[in-house]
């Protein structure tokens, strides 16, 4: 995007990639519809960012979720918005608004040098980059560093350009998962059976906040959707205390006091698993998860009272025990802190070098924040760069 709005201004323009073809992380971000944005309202979508909206505000709004569809719409490829609000390019994929765009970019003059990976500086202040033939050294009059965090590293976000910065004395917050998964210690039978199932139209929640969505058991924890909503405050949670604890409801539209109902019917010669799937309509893996909490707590399910057993249908504990790598996931927090940019989005210990997108420290849910934030700072950093030309040659 920095590339785009550079060369409109008539700049030549290169594209120095370390993969060996041009985005392969959008082509990832695709790989379930490629969620490009959200419909929701402008000052309730700039919330989404935290702590960061401050900073993110300004440019979002400058380019903001409509625009972004309209630049998609001049791409060839419209957008519809989904019954969640997320907004989606028709052909519900990456790979054709991607080709049209770096058919737009090699138009406009832009040139793509794969195989480049960035290495820093030389004694002269040049750009060094590692490729299969040999370093090259090039001297740009200005550089926009779209790096990437630390997640999904094999297509090319692997965090190594943090040394080279913090050499420099640029200020930047640790790299950690955002929108991943965490580590349960689930028991050897629990993560046999339900390795791979899906705790579907369920609650979670933690401390005030509250989410409803899917949820998906792994051998090692529990991920997925509604846990990445709940991601960042879960995770600053595990490092402060070494653990936290999720709670959820199985049926979160059904009353204690219905549940109650339900549970004190006669189950007759039934199971407990068969009656609380038929009575109550739990899943397998539910109950599986309501087993592990009884066990947890050094009892049975079937012991527990009606009351108790209504009680934590609603409300199942289950202990976060860690983190999950943060090559697994979706995207990742912190990067060069903002008070280390200008307005302009130039790093001020380095004139004339930009950043944006991941590596800067911000991090946002998964609905289409993401890429927005991505997508607008781009494009900020980009208008930064022909200002940045425009100065340097008056």
């Amino acid at each position: 995007m920095a590339a785009e709005v550079i060369a409109q201004s008539g700049a030549r323009v290169t594209v120095y990639d370390a993969m060996p073809s041009a985005g392969r992380k959008f082509l990832m971000a695709g790989r379930g519809g490629l969620n490009l944005t959200h419909s929701e309202d402008l000052p309730t979508f700039l919330t989404r960012y935290g702590a960061a909206t401050p900073r993110l505000a300004g440019v979002i709004e400058r380019f903001p979720p409509d625009r972004l569809r309209a630049w998609s719409d001049g791409l060839g490829q419209p957008t519809f918005v989904g019954s969640s609000g997320r907004v989606f390019p028709e052909a519900f994929k990456a790979s054709p608004l991607l080709r049209a765009w770096l058919r737009r970019l090699g138009q406009s003059g832009v040139q793509f040098a794969m195989r480049h990976r960035w290495t820093g500086w030389d004694s002269d202040g040049h750009l060094r980059f590692a490729r299969p033939e040999g370093e090259r050294v090039v001297a740009p009059r200005a550089t926009v560093l779209a790096l990437g965090g630390a997640s999904w590293p094999k297509l090319g976000s692997d965090g190594a350009w943090v040394g080279a910065l913090v050499a420099k004395g640029v200020a930047i917050a640790p790299l950690r998962p955002a929108n991943g998964g965490f580590t349960v210690a689930w028991s050897d039978i629990f993560k046999d059976r339900f390795e791979g199932q899906p705790l579907k139209s369920v609650a979670l929640s933690f401390g005030s906040q509250m989410v409803r969505g899917e949820a998906m058991v792994t051998r090692s924890g529990i991920e997925g959707g509604a846990i990445y909503a709940l991601s960042a405050a879960l995770r600053d949670a595990v490092l402060a205390n070494g653990q936290a604890t999720l709670n959820i409801a199985l049926r979160p539209d059904v009353e204690a006091g219905e549940l109650i109902t339900k549970l004190s019917a006669s189950r007759g010669k039934q199971s407990l698993s068969t009656f609380l799937r038929k009575a109550v309509h739990l899943s397998p893996v539910g109950i599986g998860l309501l087993q592990e909490a009884a066990i947890s707590s050094g009892t049975t399910l079937g012991s527990l009272s009606t009351a108790s057993l209504a009680g934590l249908i609603n409300a199942v504990p289950v202990v976060l025990s860690g983190i999950a790598p943060i090559a697994r996931a979706i995207s990742s927090a912190g990067g060069i802190a903002f008070d280390e940019l200008d307005d302009d989005f130039m790093i001020r210990r380095v004139p004339g070098m930009f950043a944006a997108g991941e590596m800067l420290d911000w991090e946002a849910p998964t609905g289409g924040y993401l890429l927005q934030a991505s997508f607008a700072t781009g494009h900020a950093a980009g208008r930064g760069v022909v200002k940045w030309i425009a100065r340097q040659s008056s």
